[in-house]
């Protein structure tokens, strides 16, 4: 994450690809498509002078009630491609905890738009993706049942949690104000 920032600084005309050449130094080759996700999620944007990078994560996420479950449902799409490298479980579900505190600390107005740019979800879990992956890019093809039924556990998780999250937000919590004011 540092790196990237530390890089962008003395580069003029920063692109993804440049990116990418940073990241994928010295670790295991991630499919360009999932580098280019997490790119445009969360390193899309550069804050002038300071250098500080944030993407569409940041952007979608001020979108009250939607915003987040939206960048959540993207960030998914690693979380399951995850699978086809053959990650170990511990480290789906570090995957999985990377985009659950970003969907909660994100569901905090004002708060959460910040943390957004901040905490880079997707970006630590193509880090992760790279140093864990088992397998090579060509043999992604197939994955085990079990890791399938692990992550689709796992998304089922966070997606109840998204619902709930929803359920308290429009539902519970006016009426907690409505008794508190009335």
């Amino acid at each position: 994450m540092a790196t990237s920032n530390a890089h962008s600084l003395n580069r003029t005309g920063f692109k993804f690809d440049d990116c990418v050449a940073i990241r994928n130094s010295g670790s295991g080759h991630v499919d360009k498509s999932l580098e280019r996700l997490s790119w445009l999620m969360d390193d899309l944007f550069r804050v002038p002078v300071l250098g500080w990078r944030f993407g569409l994560d940041a952007v979608i996420g001020l979108i009250p009630g939607v915003g987040d479950t939206t960048t959540s449902l993207v960030s998914f799409y690693i979380l399951v491609a995850a699978v086809r490298y053959r990650v170990p479980k511990i480290t789906l579900l570090r995957m999985g905890l990377n985009i659950a505190i970003d969907y909660l600390v994100g569901s905090i107005p004002v708060v959460g738009d910040f943390a957004d740019a901040w905490w880079k979800a997707n970006h630590m879990n193509i880090d992760l993706l790279r140093k864990r992956a088992t397998v090579s890019g060509e043999e992604t093809r197939s994955a085990r049942m079990s890791d399938w039924v692990f992550v689709g556990g796992l998304i089922a998780v966070l997606t109840t949690l998204a619902l709930a999250s929803l359920l308290f937000t429009f539902y519970f919590l006016p009426k907690w104000l409505t008794g508190l004011t009335g």
